[in-house]
């Protein structure tokens, strides 16, 4: 492998580049690496690294509004194009896939069960539609038009749940930060006793994950039941 790759980056019709370590830049991309200076192969900022040109300071203030070589490299290289070579952007594409099936799976359920499919069963349709993954997109930005190729082989619906759920006093703290994290508390009520009561929405499909983290924190001690 080359000891070097670029990541290229265009605003406005100008083009700037940077040199990266090819390993450690697609971690980065990957969110496995956050130390930028570990990623560069220098702090230089190039229209054209092959011919060693670079850019003027007032160009790289009205891209980047910044003159700094590291904060201009760490965004080229989030918004950038990496040039990637096949292992690395099959590792990229491997990574996108999963990140895609764990979404499906916890926001998409069976509208016949009203239980989300299991992740095997959506990496095989995957397959089976022969679905294509850009592994320089987000998630949100593919994730709609898989969802319509996938319902060619299974159903798939987006549904919100409310649950009505009590906690005891004494796992009440901890368990309100999860329900923060996990949905939308419609309404929350904290009793005399110290116990929590709480309307939480979620996708239905985030439903035994949920019961499941309340129900390891509680010892089983939270009820948990739909409300229309």
């Amino acid at each position: 492998m080359a000891d070097y790759t670029l990541v290229r980056y265009s605003f406005e019709g100008e083009k700037f580049e940077i040199m990266v370590k090819p390993d450690p830049a697609l971690d980065y991309r990957l969110g496995k690496k956050k130390d930028i200076s570990a990623i560069l192969v220098s702090d230089e900022i190039y229209t054209d690294a092959s011919k060693g040109t670079r850019p003027a300071a007032e160009k790289l203030l009205h891209a980047f509004k910044t003159e700094d070589p590291t904060e201009i490299a760490e965004i080229i290289l989030k918004k950038g194009d990496l040039n990637l070579t096949t292992d690395q952007r099959r590792k990229m594409i491997e990574e996108k896939k999963k990140q895609i099936v764990t979404f499906i799976a916890r926001t998409y359920v069976d509208p016949r069960t009203h239980l989300p499919h299991p992740p095997l069963r959506i990496e095989q349709a995957m397959k089976d539609t022969r679905v294509s993954i850009d592994p320089h997109k987000t998630v949100d930005e593919q994730v709609k038009d898989i969802v319509e190729n996938l319902r060619s082989i299974i159903a798939l619906k987006s549904e919100s749940l409310k649950l009505e759920i009590v906690v005891p006093a004494q796992f009440a703290s901890q368990s309100y930060a999860v329900l923060k994290s996990v949905g939308t508390l419609n309404k929350e009520e904290w009793q005399n006793n110290g116990s929590l009561k709480a309307i939480l929405e979620i996708p239905a499909a985030a439903r035994p994950n949920v019961i499941d983290r309340l129900g390891s924190i509680t010892k089983g001690s939270a009820t948990v039941e739909v409300v229309s």
